[in-house]
């Protein structure tokens, strides 16, 4: 496992676009050898190249042979969350097991998530790895600073930018069954617990929610921010207090599906008589909780390795017919709802 940091020392493709006054796409250009930049451009390149010291990484000179034999899963996360969400684990198991019987070593590189977008491009135009693979990301500025890039790198999760290859759940479909379960086994004053807003997956299950309430002719405006870890389920303590009459609950993830339950029973609250609850993830914790939660799946292993194939393709010069996919979720009833 490998921490992005400390790689800024060295003069960068942005250094050089901005001493030869082009873009980085250029630069890119004219290091990999592309024939299509006019010759002024390209002596205008190489002076700044020679100017600064730079040199051409090993992954710029050789992208489709992939010389290196290093594929890097980068998780832009904190150290906490990384090692106590199920979800990590599954997804770069996914990444392994997508070049099992290949020579391609998978490592895992950790960021955290206020770190600078061009740190972490950088990191993968430094000539450790030949692609990457962005699992988990807060915003869309990492996705924006890659769009140009020569390095190819796929996303799971919609990084919000065009051009930018991702695998995605369908997250606003999914957090409608959810929400439409509930409802249909009797609750009616629904509250929904977030993950972190700044993350698509966590407004695009915040609109599925509202939107099957709108449907159902129920309030959809009830809803507090969590941050996809076990503490931040607690914030289910808070809902019951301002909404005593609350009767379900759906959470972003499993994680913070079994601490609101917990809470809700420690407040003497039954579950599913009183509350219904469905959280997100189908984690292995949410079948060892009493009652057994109910969820909808999102296969991490599965996306990755979806990720995987697209970003082979991109290794061997090619373009993914289907650069964005998203994938379905289904729901398993279990014992709280």
């Amino acid at each position: 496992m490998a921490r992005i940091e400390g790689a800024h020392s060295a003069p960068t493709l942005e250094d050089v676009a901005r001493i030869a006054g082009v873009s980085r796409a250029t630069v890119s250009r004219v290091v990999n050898g592309g024939t299509l930049v006019a010759a002024k451009t390209t002596e205008a390149v190489r002076e700044a190249i020679n100017e600064l010291g730079y040199h051409p990484n090993k992954a710029a000179r050789s992208l489709v042979t992939r010389r290196t034999g290093v594929i890097a899963v980068i998780v832009p996360e904190t150290d906490d969350r990384v090692f106590s969400d199920p979800y990590f684990p599954q997804a770069y198991h996914g990444a392994l097991q997508a070049f099992i019987g290949s020579d391609v070593q998978v490592v895992l590189a950790m960021a955290e998530p206020g770190d600078s977008p061009s740190r972490m491009v950088r990191y993968l135009e430094s000539g450790h790895v030949d692609g990457a693979i962005i699992v988990s990301h807060h915003g869309p500025a990492l996705a924006q600073a890659l769009a140009h890039s020569w390095q190819p790198v796929v996303f799971v999760g919609d990084p919000e930018a065009p051009g930018v290859c991702y695998v995605d759940l369908d997250n606003v479909e999914a957090a409608r069954v959810a929400t439409r379960h509930l409802i249909e086994r009797g609750a009616r004053r629904i509250a929904t617990i977030t993950g972190p807003l700044d993350m698509a997956s966590a407004r695009a299950r915040l609109l599925g929610f509202q939107e099957a309430m709108t449907e159902a002719g129920l309030d959809p405006s009830t809803y507090v921010e969590g941050g996809y870890t076990s503490e931040s389920g607690g914030v289910a303590a808070q809902l019951l207090a301002d909404h005593p009459d609350l009767d379900g609950l759906f959470v972003a993830n499993d994680l913070m599906a079994v601490t609101a339950m917990n809470i809700v029973q420690a407040l003497g609250r039954r579950v599913p008589e009183d509350v219904r609850i469905v959280g997100f993830d189908d984690a292995a914790i949410g079948q060892h909780c009493t009652p057994p939660l109910t969820t909808m799946t999102n296969p991490a292993a599965e996306h990755t390795r979806e990720a995987a194939e697209m970003l082979m393709e991109l290794l061997a010069g090619g373009t993914p017919a289907n650069p964005r996919m998203l994938a379905h979720s289904r729901l398993v009833v279990r014992g709280s709802a």
